[in-house]
């Protein structure tokens, strides 16, 4: 392996699992026309959310995996508290302190999906059954005289206490249409804090979980792919870069910031993936990378330095996959190499690789050069 690509193996292994500029900013973004929700408050008992978790009254969804039970699918990841934290909760609940509320969507079918609060709900139903990773849920990180106790070891007036508290639910109402999701999707922003906090890919990969999900995550595992972008991205913005580079192929027409926005909406109208010409953007997706990977390598997708450029990531997919949809001949991998040196040394588009990359005119410079370049134009 040569200095520059242990380099590159160094920077994927070390990619920050912060958000970075671009996606605060891509959170942040206002959306363009105000999204009305109505909720309500109930109060549930302790006993009565494990019952309904166990009926699947309550569904806690795993994070980016489909489930046909759920209309807007979970914001999950997987369960992430120790065990001291675990404790520490239920500790609280048996002392009598105030116990944060917890976040449902009343589904059409009746069901509710956890929106926020899967960690809560999560330990109290291990404590109920009394295991955690197959092993006796017994408090431990507690004050002394509840060290030891499980819930089947509890006096009498502590089990009622657990069984009878109350937690306060805030219940959002989805039709499960898209604009009902689109509420959806921005009421978890405004919950998404603190800790690690998720990307908009993250939210959207939950919210809209489908057959186009896993086929944009197919794509993700294209070996070419894998050559030019490097490691797996832990925060999932390889996937988000293969769905930045299929919708703006075939939809930049319709682009508008947010670039949130823009993905949710694509996603959302092809959730089922029944209404793309899939295997055509497979081709030119897969025959693109190939060409790039064969001269230009893990350089085609970097400007100046080591990390990944999602801005000249998707210019220069746009304009070879344009070039091989069309009539002309397709190029020779020496050729795209060429292009891509000319266009990353272009000064004129710069700027719209690495500064306000999601304004309108920023994408539609970057890929009209793009297309321009690849065509010999």
């Amino acid at each position: 392996m040569t200095e520059t690509g242990a380099e590159v193996d160094r920077v994927d292994a070390e990619e920050q699992l912060e958000l970075t500029e671009q996606e605060q900013e891509d959170l942040d973004a206002a959306e363009a026309q105000a999204q009305f929700v109505s909720y309500s408050g109930q109060d549930f008992d302790v006993a009565g959310l494990i019952r309904r978790l166990e009926n699947d009254d309550i569904l806690i969804p795993s994070f980016g995996h489909a489930d046909e039970r759920i209309e807007a699918q979970g914001f999950q990841r997987s369960f992430v508290w120790n065990r001291p934290q675990m404790d520490r909760f239920i500790e609280s609940l048996l002392l009598g302190y105030p116990i944060p509320g917890i976040f449902l969507v009343r589904q059409t079918d009746n069901r509710y999906l956890v929106l926020d609060g899967q960690q809560r709900l999560s330990t109290l139903r291990a404590f109920k059954e009394g295991l955690h990773n197959s092993r006796e849920f017994a408090l431990k990180n507690v004050a002394d005289e509840l060290k030891g106790l499980t819930y089947k070891t509890l006096p009498e007036d502590l089990r009622r206490k657990f069984d009878n508290t109350f937690i306060q639910a805030i219940l959002v109402s989805s039709d499960g249409s898209p604009k009902s999701l689109d509420s959806v999707y921005n009421i978890f922003e405004r919950l998404n804090s603190g800790g690690t906090q998720l990307t908009a890919h993250e939210i959207r990969v939950a919210l809209y979980a489908g057959p186009f999900i896993d086929y944009i995550e197919g794509l993700n595992r294209f070996e070419a792919w894998r050559d030019l972008y490097g490691k797996r991205s832990p925060r999932l913005r390889d996937q988000e870069l293969v769905l930045r580079i299929l919708a703006l192929f075939h939809s930049s027409k319709d682009y508008k910031r947010p670039l949130k926005k823009f993905l949710n909406d694509f996603v959302s109208a092809h959730r089922s993936a029944d209404n793309l010409p899939l295997e055509c953007l497979k081709t030119l997706f897969k025959k693109a990378a190939s060409l790039m990977v064969e001269q230009s390598g893990r350089a085609a997708i970097r400007l100046r330095g080591n990390q990944v450029n999602a801005a000249l990531t998707e210019a220069v997919f746009f304009g070879l996959m344009k070039r091989l949809d069309s009539d002309a001949p397709a190029p020779t991998a020496a050729e795209v190499d060429e292009v891509i040196e000319s266009y990353k040394e272009n000064e004129a588009i710069y700027e719209a690789l690495t500064r306000s990359t999601a304004d309108e005119d920023q994408v539609t410079k970057r890929l009209t050069a793009a297309v321009a370049a690849f065509m010999g134009d």
